[in-house]
């Protein structure tokens, strides 16, 4: 089978490398999305596993169409019983269309339905669907005129990890902030330090990976009910592999710092919902107060944009004091995603690479200011 797995923008090469680490072929790779080929375990260790998908959908058809007619014999011919059984639930949950003829989502949505009824009517010999089994929710994307159909396996968004029902000011997302962390050379026994820490995502994030969690072990999946499709043992198969792979008991340094101390009380929360409350240390700090003793350490953060005209005022004195502590820390790398275009400016340094990244339809950029490498330990002769 093929799998399609939408990813934020400007991220495809961290998920690329996810997937085939997994240990999957890859068929294609797409602005906002990568595909790959897996058998049925793949797409339950696909939900479980990937850190930087948005979701997991399983390819049902692809066909062109530049007509309403088009669109519904391309889906009239998708083999819908092979996926849907016949008191499946199913419907276009959303349709999104770029440089196509049809564009308007709902009467994508609406026709398509259409030609699956029909479809499933002739196989299944019946008029009406009573559609009270499981839900198979579809999810469409039209590109010069391209129908990509696929079913959508995940559910709920797949950075819903489960541990952050309460956010702090502007969330970054659990799949963003993993990402990133995964574009920096930080590994867990490296210091890792979040002075605009929010609701601790990205400390939290942090710990997972250095105690290797799966990000999807504590949350439920659609295709989880597809007794047609996924054999129930596979859902086990898969969370018996992530379990054996969990190292909680490792030590450590990672810190996450924010000003206000409500959101504080919020990381930690969050931190203990994901199992990682005793690898993190939060505290109340302002970023002028970032200080470490030990040399090498890395800061990956997302501090405020300024996204309110009244908060715009503040940024320069935000940026100029966080520059001012990173220059005080002894060969620290600096990570920063940020949409405030003075942001270099204030922070009284030029990085030494940076990232377009679109976090939802917001430009941003993803500031790399790199510091020294430490001394290669010397081997026990």
């Amino acid at each position: 089978m093929e799998y399609i797995v939408p990813c934020h923008f400007g991220l495809e090469a961290v998920l690329k490398r996810e997937i085939t680490d997994l240990g999957y072929e890859i068929a294609q790779v797409e602005d906002g999305r990568v595909s790959f080929y897996g058998d049925e375990m793949a797409l339950c260790r696909a939900n479980i596993f990937l850190r930087t998908a948005e979701r997991v959908l399983l390819k049902a058809g692809q066909f062109e169409a530049r007509t309403f007619e088009e669109l519904f014999q391309g889906t009239k011919n998708i083999p819908w019983e092979f996926f849907i059984p016949q008191d499946g639930k199913f419907w276009v949950a959303k349709a999104a269309s770029v440089k196509s003829k049809l564009f308007s989502p709902s009467d994508i949505q609406s026709v398509m339905k259409k030609a699956m009824v029909e479809r499933l009517r002739e196989k299944y010999h019946v008029q009406w669907f009573s559609e009270s089994g499981e839900s198979y929710p579809l999810r469409v994307f039209l590109k010069k005129d391209v129908v990509t159909v696929g079913i959508d396996t995940s559910g709920e968004s797949l950075h819903k990890r489960g541990y952050r029902p309460a956010s702090g000011k502007a969330p970054i997302s659990e799949t963003l902030a993993a990402a990133l962390i995964m574009l920096t050379p930080w590994k867990k026994d490296r210091i890792l330090v979040d002075p605009f820490c929010g609701s601790g995502t990205f400390p939290i994030e942090a710990a997972m990976m250095a105690a290797n969690i799966a990000p999807g072990m504590n949350r439920e999946f659609t295709a989880e009910n597809w007794k047609n499709l996924v054999d129930r043992k596979c859902w086990y198969e898969a969370i018996n592999e992530a379990n054996d792979l969990v190292q909680d008991d490792i030590q450590v340094d990672i810190q996450g710092y924010d000003a206000d101390a409500s959101v504080i009380r919020i990381a930690r929360k969050n931190a203990e919902m994901a199992g990682v409350d005793h690898l993190i240390h939060f505290q109340q700090r302002e970023v002028k107060d970032l200080s470490h003793p030990k040399p090498y350490g890395f800061i990956i953060t997302n501090p405020p944009y300024g996204e309110r005209l009244e908060e715009k005022e503040t940024l320069p004195a935000i940026y100029r004091d966080f520059g001012e502590s990173y220059r005080k820390l002894k060969e620290w790398s600096a990570y920063m995603i940020t949409s405030y275009d003075e942001a270099e400016r204030w922070f009284g340094k030029k990085a030494d690479k940076n990232r377009k990244i679109y976090n939802g339809m917001l430009k941003t950029y993803f500031y790399q200011f790199l510091g020294g490498k430490p001394p290669k330990r010397k081997r026990p002769e």
